[in-house]
């Protein structure tokens, strides 16, 4: 058998961090099973869909380092496939056409509620004689749910679950207007699409009771579910924006890295023994059903800048070059030139080993690229002393071999002479000078890589800047 995996999120928001993670499970599993994972866009609510949230979700499993096998199906287009199988139940007597008024409806409800019963429907159209029919009633199509007896759902991470029948009701398959509901269109999408494994999250774990009704029904292999734990906030609350971010693409405009994502929502509900650090070979090999826990995981942003400033550290200078200067051209609105370029590679090694995001890493390395007139922020400028400057200034423009070694004994020199040896005195003048802020990497090195021309002309522009 081949395993096939879906992953058919509503295009109605953003990714969520929750259908990012349902997506990595769904991907994990069929890769390391060599199988299949099918991608479905579930898009019959059309008064809630836009096509820029079908765009965010295939750009989040784009960034998330996810593929998927065929073409992305939607489901709105298969609509009439949806209805056929509707209209096949009701000629096979397991579904039927109800022709209750909205009216009829609220009142039975009403009913029902002051006895003290379900507010389910009374099922009062299941077997009635269909002449009895009005003609200027378009019907819905009900299942005709079990009324006695239990339904279990095995399920890999819940276990057993089981529910009396009579909970059950004759739900809506087929709206009057020919539309299908979601119970119906999922089942007949996940068996026409060979589905072997259902993964998402335990709040549809309700649903799947009435989904099994249809794919018995219907005479359909019913495929093994696993429902997911929800996950929670740091507080333990549903995760939400008064938390922090939510979606993918706010995680991936915050210079998270798409492999220390994966690590850390792999871990958020799965666990491998004590193991932290997983990389993707080991995910594939090692990720299976019967380790995902029961209870919802809590998201740990410090856990997961931890992760993210791991793997910035593993990355390739290169690749965190290209990463990184979208980020510094946006924020500081110029364009990177060739030499800036080359400046910032130099300087990744140690930009990369303090980093926990490339946000920061474009914040503390933005300078490497800029060019004369550049700003100063409010703590460079009361950093900046013109007598220190200017004595740096020409002995700098006298030292042979210019390097980080040569450059800080220098400095130590200047500080003897003019700060009682304070190094620091002459270290933070400097760095405000060449970088316009107060924070950086080690000013020595830096000088060394913009070299002695440009830190010549940045130390005459910041001298100039405060005259």
């Amino acid at each position: 058998m081949t395993v096939i995996t879906r992953f058919p999120p509503s295009p109605t928001g953003m990714m969520h961090i929750g259908t990012a993670r349902t997506a990595l499970y769904n991907w994990l599993f069929a890769r390391g099973r060599k199988g299949q994972m099918q991608f479905r866009i579930e898009d019959t609510d059309r008064e809630r869909y836009k096509p820029e949230y079908v765009d965010a979700i295939v750009n989040g499993l784009n960034w998330l380092g996810l593929d998927w096998d065929g073409d992305i199906l939607s489901q709105f287009e298969r609509r009439d496939r949806h209805a056929e199988v509707a209209h096949e139940l009701v000629r096979e007597g397991k579904a039927y056409y109800c022709y209750c008024t909205p009216e009829e409806l609220e009142t039975m409800r009403e009913e029902m509620k002051a006895a003290g019963k379900l507010t389910f429907y009374d099922r009062r159209w299941r077997d009635a004689d269909p002449s009895t029919a009005p003609k200027d009633v378009s019907p819905v199509v009900r299942i005709k749910a079990p009324l006695t007896g239990d339904s279990i759902v095995h399920d890999h991470v819940q276990g057993d679950v089981k529910v009396a029948n009579e909970q059950l009701d004759d739900f809506i398959i087929l709206r009057s207007d020919g539309t299908p509901t979601y119970m119906l269109a999922v089942v007949v999408d996940d068996h026409d699409m060979g589905v072997t494994h259902v993964m998402r999250g335990d709040d549809h774990l309700n649903n799947t009771f009435r989904q099994n009704i249809i794919y018995q029904s219907m005479g359909w292999k019913v495929p093994e579910y696993a429902h997911l734990p929800l996950i929670l906030g740091p507080d333990g609350a549903k995760l939400s924006k008064r938390h922090g971010a939510t979606s993918v693409e706010e995680y991936a405009n915050m210079g998270y890295l798409p492999e220390a994502m994966r690590n850390y929502l792999l871990r958020l509900g799965w666990s491998h023994g004590d193991d932290e650090i997983i990389s993707d070979a080991q995910a594939v090999e090692w990720f299976d059903l019967k380790h995902i826990g029961q209870s919802a995981g809590r998201f740990d942003f410090a856990k997961l800048e931890s992760l993210n400033a791991h793997y910035i550290k593993e990355a390739d200078n290169t690749r965190l070059l290209d990463l990184v200067i979208p980020f510094i051209e946006k924020k500081f609105e110029l364009t990177v030139s060739e030499t800036g370029r080359k400046n910032l590679l130099a300087g990744m090694d140690e930009l990369k080993s303090r980093a926990k995001t490339l946000l920061q890493i474009a914040d503390e390395g933005a300078f490497y690229t800029k060019t004369i007139p550049y700003s100063f922020d409010e703590k460079a400028r009361t950093s900046l002393d013109s007598a220190v400057l200017m004595v740096v200034k020409e002995k700098l423009n006298l030292l042979t071999d210019f390097t980080a070694l040569n450059i800080e004994a220098l400095c130590k020199d200047v500080a003897t002479t003019l700060t009682d040896g304070k190094l620091g005195k002459v270290a933070m003048p400097l760095r405000a000078a060449l970088t316009g802020t107060t924070v950086s990497p080690s000013i020595f090195h830096a000088a060394e890589i913009l070299g002695r021309d440009e830190v010549i002309s940045r130390l005459g522009f910041a001298i100039k800047t405060m005259n």
